[in-house]
């Protein structure tokens, strides 16, 4: 195929916005599409919708030099990369039906010969289906004059303007062409090594890389169970441990979040559950991780005379980022709220303006600064290691219950 000088990406999250600006600024003209007017206007305007270093100069850069827009609808484009969401049903199979929606947007535009890349995650075959989703709304196309690939995103929130250009990729392509063209693309802006397989291999190897983080952050979250019931600082033992030259224990938390790991595993369970047994059983560890934290909670609310007041610092799920999704301190804080009517909880999140939306209802709990949370509080509950948290001056942590998820005071 010719020379590709037109993208559309199709979502503006905090995957689609960051590869439609690094194409806009390594010379390609881009048009990002996204369903919420909200993100086009800001964008349009040069701005971020969200918190990610560094992309907020790529993306001013870009629309001030006319190679970036954004747009409601999908337009004609040389190529088409689909980066909306995958969550799971309720079954823990994939909804698909984002997906289905950018190719019913797409297939109006083509007239053959188009490179159309996923790269949302997804359950091996999603590419395929993607394919036939698009080539059943134009039968006058086929598989030979479209060209269709995988690209599974690889990249760290609060990193991902420096991963998308260091990272390697894997490129999946229903055909060779296929993978061809899309490594073409991608060599724009990627310094990685770019390797090509087909289409259902390269979705695996994403599902596979996340299922890999989960099943060893579920050793360490279990690890942390067990040694508080033997009064073992389970943040020495794994120091200790990884001391062996061939040990690598990963850190333990309050459970695990995110749009990948707390999902991704879940599409290999699903492709082959009879099969998938260690890797459910991680998924059931991690997923059961909150529940031991809120047991913390309840017995330190227990002993506080009148009504107990506790500090929940933070909400994302992870450091140093706005992305709640999937986070397990959103969930530990709405059970708290809900389940503890007669507590008081003060809700810390550096990140955001104001309470989200799975919280607002809750009569018993405030979003306020760091300061005030901990000076107001009985007790301090810690979710997430945000940078600004580990300046606290542990003084005044002193005469309170200090709940540590994430082993910054130990």
């Amino acid at each position: 195929m010719a020379e590709i000088k037109s993208v559309a990406v199709i979502g503006l999250g905090y995957i689609g916005l960051p590869t439609a600006a690094i194409l806009a600024t390594n010379g390609v003209d881009v048009v990002g599409v996204d369903v919420n007017p909200k993100t086009v206007e800001a964008v349009s305007r040069g701005e971020v919708p969200f918190v990610e270093p560094d992309l907020g100069g790529h993306v001013s850069r870009a629309v001030s030099e006319g190679t970036l827009k954004a747009s409601l609808e999908t337009p004609k484009a040389d190529a088409y990369i689909v980066a909306v969401p995958t969550p799971f049903n309720d079954d823990k199979t994939a909804d698909l039906s984002y997906i289905e929606a950018a190719g019913s947007a797409i297939a109006p535009q083509l007239v053959g010969d188009e490179l159309i890349i996923l790269e949302s995650t997804s359950p091996p075959g999603a590419t395929q289906h993607l394919a036939d989703h698009i080539l059943g709304l134009r039968p006058d196309l086929s598989i030979e004059n479209l060209r269709v690939a995988h690209c599974p995103e690889r990249v760290l929130p609060g990193r991902v303007m420096v991963e998308l250009v260091t990272n390697d990729r894997i490129v999946g392509g229903i055909t060779t062409a296929a993978a061809e063209a899309a490594r073409d693309l991608y060599q724009k802006f990627c310094e990685g090594e770019i390797l090509l397989t087909d289409a259902t291999t390269a979705e695996m190897a994403k599902l596979v890389e996340n299922s890999f983080r989960d099943v060893n952050i579920a050793f360490a979250n279990e690890l942390s169970i067990i040694s508080d019931k033997l009064g073992i600082n389970v943040w020495e033992l794994i120091e200790l441990a990884n001391h062996h030259p061939r040990v690598n224990i990963l850190q333990p938390g309050p459970g695990v979040g995110g749009h990948c790991i707390a999902v991704d595993p879940w599409f290999i369970v699903s492709s082959a559950p009879e099969e998938a047994k260690l890797i459910r059983q991680a998924r059931v560890t991690n997923d059961a991780k909150p529940d031991w934290v809120i047991e913390q909670v309840e017995k330190a609310v227990a002993d506080v005379d009148g009504t107990a007041k506790v500090a929940v610092l933070g909400l994302a799920f992870k450091a140093n980022i706005d992305d709640l999704r999937e986070s397990p301190a959103i969930s530990i804080a709405q059970r708290l709220g809900a389940e503890f009517g007669e507590a008081k909880f003060l809700v810390v999140e550096p990140h955001i303006d104001e309470m989200p939306k799975q919280l607002s209802g809750l009569a018993n709990a405030e979003l306020v600064a760091t300061g005030d949370a901990i000076e107001e509080a009985d007790i301090v509950l810690l979710l997430v290691d945000h940078a600004q948290f580990k300046t606290i001056d542990r003084s005044t942590l002193e005469g309170k219950t200090v709940i540590d998820t994430r082993g910054m005071w130990r």
